[in-house]
């Protein structure tokens, strides 16, 4: 058996545990303190985020990030106190880090796209958008993906980099627009009256805004008709009722008047040869 004297355990205790046991508690605090100083951190920039009105799950979701990456610095720095050689674990974790984002690059650019989405907010539930090749009423918009419902009630699932990195029409940005519709005439109706009519359908329609005034102009002499341009300004939940309600009430009203609407038609002449 060993048998220690009271200078080798004075030695020892001087040597490993007094050092070691500094060492453990300093850990120990750095962890502590360092997790409250990450919960505080966490819950201020919650708090900040939600005041400035971002998405609820984009919110929750930096919060786990931010939270995962500084918990990790305090683990680090409790793992240094102790003496552990964090260089080559900092080494393996960047390694590791580098392996699963190239096997994950797709996710991670459907996952940036959506960060970016949520953040700078083109579009928001319910508005009607045309983005990455679909067309519908936003009906969700997550981390990677975009869900949409088409105006025959399909649902259509578009991955966030395809729309962020093309083109995002809003039909539903704005609180107007503009209803944009070309009505053609005989060459042999009376172009005055038309323009009249027109004008007067467009009165009689209280969805059509006056402010701006709607504009009715002759915009062509095509080849079989005169066509005029009507461009009435509206809400725009009524965009579509307007444009089908105004088309019905042209026809209904130019055949009352007598205007006619040209249609293709072909003449055949027919040759007889002499005999």
């Amino acid at each position: 058996m060993f048998e220690f004297d009271s200078e080798q355990m004075s030695q020892m205790m001087d040597t490993y545990v007094i050092p070691w046991g500094i060492n453990i508690v300093m850990a120990i605090l750095i962890y502590i303190v360092g997790k409250i100083v990450v919960g505080i951190i966490i819950n201020v920039f919650g708090k900040v985020m939600q005041r400035s009105k971002y998405d609820d799950m984009l919110v929750d979701f930096i919060k786990a990030i931010l939270n995962a990456i500084l918990m990790l610095f305090v683990i680090i720095a409790s793992l240094n106190e102790l003496g552990v050689d964090t260089t080559s674990l900092v080494a393996i974790l960047g390694a590791a880090g580098l392996a699963i984002g190239l096997s994950l690059q797709g996710s991670l650019q459907n996952f940036a796209a959506g960060v970016m989405l949520l953040v700078f907010r083109p579009f928001k539930a319910g508005d009607f958008v045309e983005a990455g090749g679909a067309a519908g009423v936003v009906k969700s918009i997550s981390i990677f993906t975009t869900i949409m419902t088409s105006g025959d009630n399909k649902e259509i699932i578009v991955p966030n980099g395809q729309i962020y990195s093309g083109t995002i029409t809003n039909y539903s940005a704005k609180e107007t627009r503009r209803v944009d519709m070309v009505v053609g005439i005989g060459y042999d109706a009376d172009l005055k009256r038309a323009k009249e009519v027109l004008k007067e359908l467009a009165a009689a329609d209280s969805r059509i805004l006056q402010d701006p005034a709607p504009t009715i102009a002759v915009a062509e002499l095509a080849d079989s008709s005169v066509n005029f341009v009507v461009r009435p300004w509206v809400k725009a939940a009524d965009f579509w009722a307007v444009k089908f309600d105004f088309t019905e009430a042209v026809k209904l009203r130019f055949d009352q008047e007598g205007i006619s609407i040209p249609f293709p038609q072909m003449d055949v002449h027919l040759h007889k040869d002499a005999e």
